[in-house]
């Protein structure tokens, strides 16, 4: 599958990068006017949002690092960056939740006794809720198109952002109207909410980067979209894990016996195009085809004489005086013969005379340690497999070789 081109990170990275400035200018908005007015809750907003300055600019850095290309030494990109990142985040997601805690039980047992300045204080605190809220929004938009969770976290941070400067506007307001402490409880409430949600985002990034499997609807998704391939039997084995904004997976199909490797490919490459276009974020997605297990296997061994299932096993395929064929099912005989082999007395192509009598005699599975290779051309789109005997008699051999192939 062809790799992502980097084009949504480049988006998200102008996403954090505006978040940068205007955090800055923020910044400078509210440590001013807390300092003149001497509010302090004013310039503790103001310092939060000096931390959100280097949140967006570790996002902006994660999602730079990540667009580089695989190399030797991360031959699967440097996605898990943006993950890292996104850790990060949400460190500083608890980290600010604890703080408006901490300050809002000071406030209760200190509140304030008068607010100055406090027409213009109210009116830096709207500016910055309504700024915050919008960057948020525009922050989490973007991260969710993407599929980037650190912008995501950071955009959920900026709506922490929205809660904290609505406290401080409840806050002078509140002591404003005579409501000492009110500022206080409210953000002792608000913060066990911050708390908990930097807890959750931590979460899934800790378990992004074990590799778990948080994705199970694109997994549903991949499944049904891969069976409604024609030409898969079946399904299995589907895995996904996140790597940044991507997805990377791997699966197992069961094709019908027999498909020449011209239609494996073309089935494969149909598979590939189909989940991209239900699932954008993966970006590469390993194949691996299979036949179909069934319930009845035909098993085939080459013998050196012919004593029913007291006979040695032959280990030249050509040369074999002849060859049991068993039906079996789950592993158990049903019944079985013995045919000559008619290539055996010839001087040359007697393998191939083998081969196309057991291909006639529709087997599914052949017991041989190797063949060579004008059998083994000629088996290569027919048989399930081959297996080597294992076994310490023919019976034993045989319920080993059906059991490696039954559903």
């Amino acid at each position: 599958m062809k790799e992502n081109d980097g084009a949504p990170l480049k988006e998200g990275e102008t996403a954090s990068k505006y978040s940068v400035i205007i955090n800055m200018i923020l910044v400078v908005m509210k440590g001013f006017t807390g300092y003149l007015s001497g509010n302090i809750a004013l310039i503790a907003d103001a310092i939060h949002s000096f931390a959100d300055v280097f949140s967006s600019a570790a996002v902006f850095i994660g999602l730079k690092l990540s667009q580089r290309k695989p190399d030797e030494l991360f031959p699967y990109g440097y996605h898990r960056i943006e993950t890292l990142v996104s850790l990060l985040v949400s460190v500083l997601i608890i980290i600010t939740g604890l703080e408006i805690t901490w300050n809002s039980i000071i406030y209760i047992l200190n509140p304030a006794s008068e607010v100055s300045m406090a027409t213009a204080s109210l009116a830096v605190s709207l500016i910055s809720i309504g700024v915050s809220y919008a960057i948020a929004f525009y922050k989490v938009r973007v991260g969710r198109r993407i599929g980037s969770t650190a912008l995501l976290n950071d955009g959920k941070h900026s709506y922490v952002d929205v809660v904290s400067s609505i406290l401080v506007f409840l806050g002078i307001f509140g002591e404003y109207m005579g409501l000492h402490g009110f500022q206080g409880i409210a953000g002792v409430i608000i913060s066990v909410v911050i708390i908990y949600i930097g807890i959750r985002l931590a979460k899934y990034d800790v378990l992004t980067l074990l590799d778990a499997c948080i994705d199970r609807d694109s997994m549903e998704v991949i499944k049904k979209t891969v069976l409604s391939v024609p030409g898969v039997e079946g399904v299995h084995e589907v895995r996904i894990r996140r790597s940044g904004p991507y997805l990377f997976g791997e699966l197992h199909i069961e094709l019908e016996r027999g498909l020449p490797v011209d239609k494996i490919e073309g089935i494969i490459s149909q598979i590939n195009s189909r989940v991209k276009e239900v699932v954008p974020s993966i970006d590469h997605l390993t194949v691996q085809p299979e036949t179909v297990k069934r319930e009845e296997v035909v098993v085939a061994v080459p013998l050196a004489d012919n004593h029913g299932m007291e006979s040695t096993i032959s280990t030249h395929f050509g040369r074999a005086d002849s060859f049991l064929i068993a039906r079996t099912r789950n592993g158990e005989i049903l019944d079985y013969r013995i045919v000559e082999n008619p290539g055996k007395s010839l001087k040359t192509k007697r393998g191939i005379r083998a081969a196309e009598l057991l291909k006639n005699e529709n087997i599914d599975v052949l017991v041989i340690e190797k063949l060579s290779e004008g059998p083994e051309l000629l088996f290569s789109d027919y048989l399930l497999g081959t297996v080597p005997p294992e076994g310490s008699s023919l019976e034993e051999v045989i319920k080993n070789a059906s059991m490696k192939f039954s559903g």
